[in-house]
């Protein structure tokens, strides 16, 4: 037996587990429905925000206007913005009829050690605590555009799961060309790397949130100890989901109608987003680095660069490719783009990888986890 059959036999046996010993990671989870609580917990919302002029309004409209039935409010805190992104939302909640819903506060210096996102979530939750306290926090984004029933669904799946967070994976702009060939793929790989059923599943570590929307009681927040524990995290999403989990569980899926206002128009934009924090979730480690580009490399690559093999490793290599392909076709439906995409995977992965080199680069120049004028290259805490 040749060693290219050797290794196509081996890429389709990777995707033989990946299908069917993943956690059945490819189909797309939805939020599991609840009954709705005999009493409806308070929540006060906290967005960090800095020079988020041009998407603010619109998640702040639709935030304040949630079709919610217990007490809820919403803190923004300004991370020191420059564009006029605090007095936008105020402007917002005027506009939708709910300015009593929104407080604003401006976040202190940011301190040594701490990323900006949590510095300014802290301020949120600082302010909060100086009021009357709730029983869930709700941390979402500043480029988040909100279902008007999306609090309604989280606290009924989180009381009927009895679990300590709920959070939404929201839908990411899916518009531009860029985006239709990058987006659905980083959920599928988040997905792969962070089973849904799993995190869901109490009886397993594996851990996970989208920051973009984290339901969390108080108590949990309080039990952790509170962004105080995370504060170097870049990932800070699945930092809080690892410290949650230690102690309660999580239900993790994804949002309907929820959906994010970012825009990626061109290639470079999504690069910068991987760019960002690829080497920070491989803690930083050349080994690990290494050992995620040959596990790309096996798992994605390897099978159409065999196809053309002939033989038995060509047939074994399309096995492997159109297995990988069938498993990407829920992904793109979810998207609601053709599956004519799923063939083209192996090219959106190489992308991936070549970024996540690119973040190892960034980091060892003294650029890591640059985001909004600021560079934060702190591991993981």
């Amino acid at each position: 037996m040749s060693g290219a059959t050797i290794l196509a036999a081996l890429t389709l046996a990777v995707w033989c587990y990946l299908l069917f010993g993943r956690g059945w990671f490819w189909l797309p989870r939805r939020l599991p429905e609840g009954p709705e609580p005999k009493r409806w917990p308070s929540i006060v919302a906290v967005i960090p925000a800095r020079n988020e002029v041009a998407v603010v309004g619109e998640a702040v409209a639709t935030l304040v206007a949630q079709d919610y039935p217990g007490r809820f409010a919403v803190v923004l805190a300004d991370d020191h913005s420059s564009d006029g992104t605090a007095a936008e939302a105020v402007r917002a909640a005027r506009a939708a009829g709910r300015p009593d819903r929104l407080t604003v506060v401006t976040a202190r210096s940011l301190p040594p050690g701490w990323t900006g996102k949590l510095w300014a979530l802290a301020e949120g939750v600082r302010k909060v605590e100086a009021g009357a306290p709730p029983d869930l926090f709700f941390f979402t984004d500043a480029d988040i555009a909100h279902a008007p029933g999306e609090l309604r669904a989280l606290v009924r799946a989180l009381e009927a799961r009895a679990c300590d967070l709920a959070s939404l994976m929201v839908k990411l702009r899916c518009q531009s060309l860029a985006e239709r060939f990058l987006v659905p793929a980083f959920v599928f790989f988040f997905a792969m790397l962070y089973p849904f059923a799993w995190v869901n599943d109490r009886r397993r570590r594996t851990a996970a949130a989208a920051g973009g929307c984290v339901l969390l009681r108080r108590s949990a927040y309080q039990r952790i100890g509170g962004f105080e524990a995370i504060r170097g995290a870049l990932i800070d999403d699945c930092a809080l989901a690892r410290a949650v989990k230690q102690g309660g569980g999580i239900v993790l899926a994804l949002a309907g109608e929820t959906r994010s206002l970012r825009p990626y128009p061109r290639l470079a934009d999504l690069w910068a987003m991987v760019a960002r924090t690829a080497y920070t979730q491989l803690g930083h480690s050349p080994l690990l680095l290494a050992g995620t580009v040959l596990r790309l490399g096996l798992t994605f690559i390897a099978p159409p660069s065999l196809v053309f093999a002939g033989g038995p490793g060509g047939w074994l290599a399309g096995g492997a490719w159109a297995g990988m392909a069938l498993a990407y076709v829920p992904m793109l439906r979810f998207y609601r783009l053709s599956p004519l995409w799923a063939p083209l995977l192996p090219a959106v992965a190489l992308v991936y990888l070549a970024a996540t080199l690119d973040s190892a680069r960034r980091h060892y120049q003294g650029r890591g986890g640059e985001w909004k004028g600021r560079v934060q290259w702190q591991s993981q805490r």
